[in-house]
């Protein structure tokens, strides 16, 4: 308790608040100008993302029916979609990931966070990427020019990104570094960056030619590591059905999504989502995500308040 009180009291924690202030404030100019709508969050649902590794089970019984607490909207952005009439939609979504303890060490991590999920009509993994770096090149000079004094306080210096951003395939990286190969590029390269074809959830697409996976993640540079994960989504019920049978997903629990998907209502997207404190972590150069967090959730640390 001691330790907490201590963090609450950190006078950098106005400093590091006006940063993320002005950071969610472009986001929210960005896609106002693009004509992208906002969403309020979803909290509780029968379904939610079944994300491409395990963590501990967060699902609550309310009047004798099991909802899960939202590890991401993927698949209410799709079902929202499903109209013609909306152009784009994107949410401050809070996200209850129960990590194990292993992914404290990364010192990005946290059990409760906020993530800016985004989804686009008919978009192409590469028209998303374009967006998603006009974004975050947005937020980067909006926050280096409101946050001058700020950013002085802190020895940060914020260097806009040079579009477009390098692109790195995933299997390339593998062979020539290995399964850590995400953490010694990020600590390689001088500029966010694009890592492509990872195999993870049903809902990513994949060529049926080359049976490479159309999705991407986005890395910031120095170490920091995975910023924004997303890809093009599968909307055909048959490929959906065959990929969730492949990664032995429970079919029972995505009932209602699957229904949908047969009726052939899901549409063509490309979508990601990047979480608020792993970009103001790096904004203000802080070495953990508890830096920048008033009461972080870090995997396998006691929670106080």
């Amino acid at each position: 308790m001691e330790e907490t009180l201590k963090h609450l009291s950190k006078p950098e924690l106005r400093t590091i608040l006006k940063i993320q202030s002005a950071a969610l404030k472009a986001v929210d100019s960005f896609m106002y100008s693009r004509g992208i709508l906002h969403l309020m969050p979803v909290m509780l649902s029968p379904v939610t993302d079944p994300l491409s590794h395990g963590v501990y089970d967060s699902s609550i019984i309310y009047l004798d029916q099991k909802l899960e607490l939202t590890k991401s909207m993927i698949l209410h952005k799709q079902l929202v979609m499903m109209s013609n009439s909306i152009p784009g939609v994107y949410i401050v979504s809070p996200n209850i990931r129960l990590e194990s303890e292993e992914c404290a060490k990364t010192k990005r991590h946290l059990i409760e966070f906020s993530q800016v999920d985004i989804e686009l009509p008919k978009a192409s993994s590469r028209e998303f990427m374009d967006f998603t770096e006009e974004l975050f090149s947005y937020v980067f000079s909006f926050v280096k020019k409101e946050c001058e004094k700020e950013l002085k306080e802190l020895g940060r210096e914020i260097k806009l990104p040079k579009k477009p951003l390098k692109v790195f395939d995933s299997s390339e990286l593998r062979k020539k570094y290995g399964e850590d190969f995400e953490r010694i590029i990020s600590e390689k390269e001088k500029h966010p960056f694009w890592i492509t074809d990872h195999y993870r959830e049903f809902y990513d697409k994949e060529d049926p030619k080359t049976k490479k996976h159309i999705n991407y993640d986005l890395v910031y540079p120095e170490g920091f590591g995975e910023a924004l994960s997303g890809g093009e989504r599968e909307f055909e019920f048959k490929v959906i059905k065959r990929k969730m049978l492949e990664r032995k997903t429970d079919l029972s629990a995505f009932a209602p999504y699957l229904s949908v998907a047969e009726k052939g209502l899901l549409k063509p997207t490309a979508g990601g989502g990047f979480g608020v404190e792993r970009l103001v972590r790096f904004l203000t150069g802080k070495e953990h995500i508890k830096d920048v967090t008033l009461f972080p959730r870090v995997p396998g640390e006691k929670i106080v308040f």
